[in-house]
Formats: structure tokens, sequence, C-alpha cells
């Protein structure tokens, strides 16, 4: 007949046993140890020096004094000696030191880990339900990084779907960002979790801007709102082709070129500013002309003002018949949109030769639109 069972190793009674009582005592201390097992260490290697009744520890190893060679036993003090177990896989014990259930794995002591997959619910400092099954009540929340970058991912099923972060206030919604009901990315806010403005959302395949936020037309001045690059005005575009709608600017501020026919300068708010320097050929004695066609044309209709300033340094070369103080001002005759005559005549006193000239820089301002 055995002496122990097999699985706590308790002492069996045996036939024809003397003081049986002692081995059924044994057994019950052996239960009394194992049973609802609670050890008070498990890495303390020196044995208490008072230690109560029915004390327990898991023994270290290298340990010292009596516990000496009992490497990872259960030792528990029978209230006159220590008594020694040794472990069978799959034994557990609470360590009160490290408030932890332990179990003999058949090499090593090692703690439990509970299975974290697929649960119904995780409630930190409150409680989940079926809706929120991932409930956080804190004064922060921390994501960090694995040794690199880190990326916090909200997936959803379908387009039409919803994939957004909410802030609330008293559980009331204020501001959302996110994908909601499509795949373009917006921020939308509300005054009351009622009523929703979507401020700005990015088109996906463009990434273009739209939104509240954003000007809705080119004399749109709501105060708060972001100018559009095709409405507003910065470096890419204060020069280039000027051009309009129904009396709206819709491209550059300044457009500025160079023609055969002299320079232009046109503004977006409709102004042009021609300029030339123009020989006028000898026509009589009494007139010098010729015919300016402008290097851009002004808006049909008008009659630009036409200024001209003479080149007396030039004059004696050009005209040596004549002097500035035998000569008229500057006039004009066949003032249209897209050119005009200038005219130069010589006083009574004066005329001009054949094949003289007279140089002027002429200056035309009108509009353009």
């Amino acid at each position: 007949m055995s002496e122990e069972t097999p699985v706590l190793s308790l002492p069996l009674i045996q036939p024809s046993q003397a003081q049986k009582h002692v081995t059924h005592n044994e057994a019950l201390m052996r239960l009394d140890a194992l049973v609802q097992a609670v050890v008070l260490t498990r890495d303390s290697i020196s044995p208490p020096s008072d230690p109560d009744a029915g004390e327990c520890h898991i023994v270290p190893s290298a340990a010292t004094g009596v516990w000496s060679g009992q490497d990872h036993a259960l030792a528990y003090f029978d209230g006159t000696a220590w008594q020694f177990l040794a472990a069978r896989p799959g034994w557990r014990v609470y360590v009160l030191s490290d408030l932890q259930t332990v179990f003999w794995d058949g090499s090593a002591w090692t703690g439990e880990t509970a299975s974290f997959q697929n649960l119904n619910g995780v409630g930190i400092g409150t409680n989940s339900d079926s809706t929120n099954r991932l409930a956080v009540s804190s004064e922060a929340s921390l994501l960090s990084h694995d040794g690199a970058g880190h990326q916090l991912k909200i997936n959803k099923s379908a387009a039409a779907d919803t994939a957004s972060l909410l802030f609330q206030t008293g559980w009331s919604g204020r501001a959302e960002m996110g994908t909601a009901g499509d795949d373009a990315f917006a921020i939308k806010v509300s005054a009351d979790g009622a009523a929703w403005h979507t401020a700005l959302s990015f088109d996906p395949g463009t990434g273009l801007a739209t939104g509240d936020a954003v000007q809705t037309s080119a004399t749109d001045t709501s105060a708060g709102r972001l100018m559009r690059a095709d409405f507003g005005y910065g470096p890419g575009n204060v020069l280039g082709a000027v051009s309009e709608s129904a009396g709206v600017p819709t491209g550059a501020v300044i457009e500025r070129a160079s023609t055969v026919n002299g320079d232009y300068i046109r503004f977006a708010d409709g102004t042009q500013i021609c300029q030339f320097n123009a020989s006028l050929s000898y026509i009589s004695a009494g007139l010098c002309s010729a015919v300016w066609t402008f290097p851009a044309g002004f808006v049909s209709g008008s009659t630009p003002q036409v200024q001209g300033t003479l080149n007396s340094d030039s004059l004696a070369a050009s005209a040596p018949s004549v002097t500035v103080a035998g000569l008229t001002g500057m006039t004009i005759s066949g003032l249209g949109a897209t050119s005009v005559t200038l005219n130069v005549n010589a006083l009574a006193s004066a005329s001009f030769g054949s094949g003289e000239s007279v140089d002027l820089g002429v200056l035309a301002i009108g509009r353009w639109y």
C-alpha cells in the first residue's frame, strides 16, 4: 500500500499503524497549507526568525538556513518546525507580497497571465457597455511608441459609414473630425449638438478644401473666412494675366507686357496705362504726325487720356529746321479704343523741312474693362 496520496502527497494511515492520529494530523496540516494556498513571499532567501504557525513561503533559489536545498518548494511552519512540499506542475499559489497568483510550470513559479483576447468590454475607472466596449475615465490617456512611430487607426466598413473623433460637452456633441458619411475628411462644429456646420472638408481625390470657413466667392469678405487661392492674391498671382467676370477681377493683380507699339500695364481694377516713344513724321512744313496703335486696346467706346512729352534733346538732330520755341504742344485726333493720331505743329514763324521728324514720349491712360 502506498504511503502517500498521488497528488498532494498526503501521508496515509497504514494497517496496524500505531499512533494513527499523528499521520492523520500531518495530512490535515498539509491540506491546511495546500487548499486555498497562500504564501507570504517567494523571494526571501532566509526563513523568518519567528514564524507563526501556518505561515507559508515559496523557497527561492539559493535559500539559506533550514531552507537550504529546498529550492522552489512550499515551506510551511507547523508551529514547531518547517515542513516542505515539492510542487507539482499546475499547482497555483497566491503570493501576498506580490498580490499575484503564480503557478508551478515544472521548472519555475510563473505569474498567471489572463487572456485579453475577444473581451466583451473593458472599463477603466468606469463601466463599459455594448456600444462603448472600451470606456476610460481619467484625466488623460497616453498612447506612445514602442521603439519608433505610433498610429491610431479608426477603420470603417464602407464609405457611407462613420470613422471620426467626436468632442462633447456634457455628453452633447460640439466638434467632430473624420470621415462621416463619405471618404472626405471633414471638421464639423456645433453650438448645441443639433445643428452642425462643416467648417472644412477636403476632397479625397484632389485634396482641395471647401466648407463654411472658406470664401464662397471672390467678393466674400466674411470675417473669419479663409481666403481661397483663386479668390485672393499673393506672390503667385500678383503678376500675371489680369481678367474679370461681370466686373469682378478673376486673374492677377498686375499685368505688364511689351509689343512693337510700346509697353502697357493693366491693373485688376480695370485701369490700363500704355506708353511709347513715338516718332512723328514730316507731313508738311507746318505738321509732323503719326498714328499710334496702342500696345493693348482699351475697352470699346472709351476715350483714354493721351499725353505727350517732347524729347528736346533729339529735336536738334531729327528736326534742325525748328526749335522748341517754334512748336506747338502735341495735339491728337482720331482717338479710339485701339489707336490715336499724334500731331505737332510748327508756329507761323517756323517750318519743318522735308524728311524731318519729332520724337515724343506718349502716355495713354484709360480702362481695359
